[in-house]
């Protein structure tokens, strides 16, 4: 393995998607087998003893991440999307971005009252999405009992819109508090 390596594979996009913010991009390490690989392994072997019954995946990298950790785990996987692109009867959650409103949804059969249930994502920033995905996962019932993101961006405090009373797992910090 190279020095740096799979950090290396995440790469920084200048002024995406508005100007001032760097877009922190992970598709040269999806684009990498090992790299991809390690990011599930890693984040499975960090929830094995949590005795997970699904994965939720946030939209749209949040699939290919807890679909990948979903199977390491031996559990299902739940997608949890924006509006209007599920088939079924959803339930849904609103929540606040920095410009805005968003909307998660998942089906009304998705997770059943007891279940354990570990939150993926890409990215952890300010923690609303992430913090959305646990309240919709709560609506029906479910138990979160952590929450596994590739990257965080620390200055931006999310963190702190998750609960202590489970683990929050980053593989790459990017500033403060990660």
């Amino acid at each position: 393995m190279e020095s740096g390596w799979p950090a290396s594979l995440i790469r920084d996009v200048p002024d995406f998607p508005a100007e001032g913010v760097v877009f922190k991009d992970i598709t040269p390490l999806l684009d990498d087998g090992d790299a991809l690989r390690w990011a599930a392994d890693e984040l499975a072997d960090s929830f094995a003893d949590a005795a997970v019954d699904r994965v939720v995946g946030v939209e749209a990298r949040g699939f290919i991440l807890g679909a990948a950790v979903a199977y390491r785990l031996g559990c299902g996987f739940v997608p949890f999307r924006k509006p209007g692109k599920l088939p079924y009867r959803t339930r849904s959650v609103d929540y606040q971005l920095e410009y805005g409103t968003a909307s998660l949804e998942a089906h009304t059969d998705a997770l059943a009252p007891g279940q354990r249930v570990l939150i993926v994502d890409d990215v952890l920033a300010t923690g609303g999405t992430a913090a959305a995905a646990v309240e919709l996962a709560c609506s029906g019932g479910a138990e979160v009992v952590g929450a596994g993101f590739l990257v965080e961006l620390g200055f931006l405090g999310g963190r702190a819109k998750l609960s202590d009373d489970w683990p929050v797992i980053s593989l790459f910090c990017f500033g403060d508090d990660g």
